[in-house]
């Protein structure tokens, strides 16, 4: 894939921005190392990038067979080689089998459970150009951080619906959502919602332990692809090029005393199946070096962004989607797995009695425009979204329907105690 496709020109920009984004589009020689640590970011001792990468750049998924497939399904232990051939085209064809085993492995260790959460993006501004974001510093979009006040009336909101886990989300703006402005939403939010969650631009570990003491339980962070080549091609500039210090987010986050921390590759962006063996094996390696961490994965694909509704998935159907699912269950039987309203309300419907555990609900990828929605009000300013959405279900449907479909919703399973 080339990044050319993703590219959108703005007649908006001033003559010395347009300038510059011509510059770093056309010239590889203009962009800075993507290998190569910026001032300030924290370098950790671990090999785990190393052993991942080295699996990754040599998985051979044409070479797996009907046997293999075979094979991996009989053993009651999956390892990295049955993985492989879970993942690779030979087992399509076994795709209801590993759908009744996925289904299995995901009653055997969380029940009928599923469990519900809302996003909630508090700034858009952003000082990285990734081609395919709606939020990189190049596209012509409606920008906006959130006050604490308007942190407080979306959180009010938010709650008001019975919502008790919340992901915040900014754009990766380290000027415009520094981290005590994260930490003081951080705050806000402990007050509203029993489990708090974090999607920001990767920071330091001192830094994430000073989120987790306002609050926060769990990180997110999206390598968005694991081919270190290609991410180079994506992201031109700002901190997010840095491809190693993304890749040891979550270690880092780790070591700040996070409870818990999710991997992630934007499938679409790569080869679909070397990004999921990847951001599988990350969590795989992680799991066995901090086994006390809760560890899950997503799955999202490439939605189309404003100015640009060209972008999809490269060969990630719904099908290829379900076959990595159901891999990820047998092959990581403890771990989350989650799948984002980026999906269809049908295939999310099916996928959560499989394989995922938990869905996104009452989505808004814009800026400060719960309110609106849940209340029918269109007076706020709000932001532009990051990407379309695909299932806009509220929190009401979606609790509604999942225990239509005998599935347990789950709001909150932790006790505090103090």
């Amino acid at each position: 894939m080339s990044e050319n496709q993703f590219f959108v020109d703005s007649d908006k920009l001033s003559k010395q921005a347009l300038e510059k984004k011509h510059r770093i589009e056309n010239d590889p020689a203009a962009r800075t190392d993507a290998m190569q640590y910026m001032e300030g970011m924290e370098r950790i001792s671990s090999d785990i990038m190393e052993k991942v990468l080295g699996q990754m750049n040599s998985y051979a998924y044409e070479s797996y067979t009907d046997a293999d497939v075979r094979r991996a399904l009989l053993h009651e232990t999956c390892t990295i080689e049955d993985f492989k051939a879970l993942l690779s085209p030979a087992a399509l064809p076994h795709l209801e089998e590993m759908a009744a085993k996925a289904k299995y492995e995901t009653g055997r260790h969380f029940g009928n459970t599923v469990y519900l959460f809302t996003p909630l993006y508090i700034a858009n501004y952003c000082e990285n150009y990734c081609v395919y974001c709606g939020f990189n510093c190049y596209n012509d979009i409606s920008r906006k951080k959130l006050t604490m006040e308007e942190i407080r009336q979306e959180m009010q909101v938010i709650a008001d619906s019975g919502m008790e886990e919340i992901l915040i989300l900014t754009g990766e703006s380290h000027s415009m959502s520094d981290i005590a402005y994260i930490g003081e939403a951080c705050r806000l939010a402990a007050g509203y919602f029993r489990n708090v969650g974090l999607e920001i631009y990767p920071v330091n570990s001192e830094d994430y332990r000073y989120l987790h003491a306002c609050g926060a339980d769990y990180i997110t962070v999206f390598q968005e692809t694991y081919d270190a080549v290609q991410y180079e091609k994506l992201h031109l500039m700002g901190h997010k090029r840095v491809f190693p210090y993304r890749f040891e987010a979550q270690e880092r986050a780790i070591l700040g005393g996070m409870r818990g921390v999710a991997c992630s590759a934007l499938l679409g962006l790569s080869d679909f199946r070397k990004d999921a063996l990847a951001s599988a094996l990350h969590v795989w390696y992680l799991q066995r070096k901090y086994p006390y961490v809760e560890y899950s994965l997503s799955c999202p694909r490439l939605r189309p962004i404003v100015n640009n509704g060209r972008i999809h998935p490269q060969d990630v159907q719904e099908k290829q989607l379900c076959q990595i699912l159901c891999a990820y269950r047998i092959f990581l039987p403890y771990v989350g797995i989650t799948v984002s309203s980026r999906e269809q309300k049908q295939f999310r419907d099916g996928i959560v009695k499989i394989a995922a555990t938990k869905v996104s609900a009452g989505v808004s990828t814009g800026i400060g425009d719960h309110e609106s929605k849940y209340h029918g009000t269109d007076e706020a300013e709000t932001g532009d979204e990051q990407f379309e959405i695909s299932d806009d279900r509220s929190f009401d449907d979606m609790y509604r329907d999942m225990a239509v479909q005998g599935l347990q919703p789950v709001l909150n399973d932790y006790i505090y105690v103090s």
